[in-house]
């Protein structure tokens, strides 16, 4: 606690001045583009690994970036989901997993979960991702099934993004874009979903896509 004690004095004393003015801004209200989304482990720090300012990102975190589907009980999750995208109006959601995810683990290993049950629980969420990689990837090396479970999960959780009515709604406007994003701790690297490739790629290679809208209008012109 000391530690964070003395952090917070280095930051009032060395680092909020040049930014003072970008505070007394945010102390009128807030205009993120970006909801961010990504698990509560402690080695990711959303706005040290996009470079990005205070309000930049309305961030949600949780254990294994879950956001449950339309019709579950409510909870945070889509409250925050829903503020970001109906009343913020931020135009990209990202949604990152990270390599080494203890919560990728645990839908592996339930049986590491026997004394977690409020966890257990929660990865009912992932359920999807439990299955897919029981049936679909049981002969990788444990390594790499802990990697992939983590990239399942993304796109899992990107589906159940996509029926909640808010985002459900902005999409069909065509002006809310949706990520999947990839963390590797061990490298810094960042890789995205590309849905044309149908499969991750280095975020330098990664195309943003146009909005929905735009396509659809293109498409029709043509």
């Amino acid at each position: 606690m000391q530690k964070l004690i003395q952090g917070v004095h280095r930051f009032q004393q060395n680092h909020f001045a040049p930014l003072q003015g970008l505070f007394e801004r945010l102390a009128h209200g807030q205009n993120p583009e970006t909801l961010f989304v990504t698990c509560s482990d402690s080695r990711i720090d959303p706005n040290l690994l996009t470079r990005s300012k205070p309000g930049d990102l309305f961030i949600l975190r949780n254990a294994g970036n879950i956001v449950p589907p339309h019709g579950s009980a409510v909870s945070g999750e889509a409250a925050t989901i829903e503020f970001a995208v109906a009343a913020l109006g931020v135009k990209d959601v990202i949604v990152c997993g990270h390599t080494h995810c203890g919560a990728m683990g645990g839908i592996l290993h339930p049986e590491q979960l026997t004394d977690l049950p409020s966890l257990g629980g929660w990865l009912g969420y992932a359920a999807a991702t439990a299955r897919i990689m029981r049936e679909n990837y049981a002969d990788l090396s444990p390594e790499q099934l802990l990697t992939a479970a983590a990239e399942v999960n993304v796109l899992v959780q990107l589906e159940h993004l996509r029926t909640l009515p808010a985002v459900a709604s902005r999409r069909a406007k065509g002006d809310l874009r949706l990520h999947g994003w990839m963390y590797k701790i061990e490298t810094g690297e960042v890789f995205a979903f590309d849905p044309s490739a149908e499969q991750f790629v280095p975020i330098a290679e990664y195309q943003v896509p146009e909005e929905e809208a735009a396509v659809r209008r293109r498409t029709a012109a043509e």
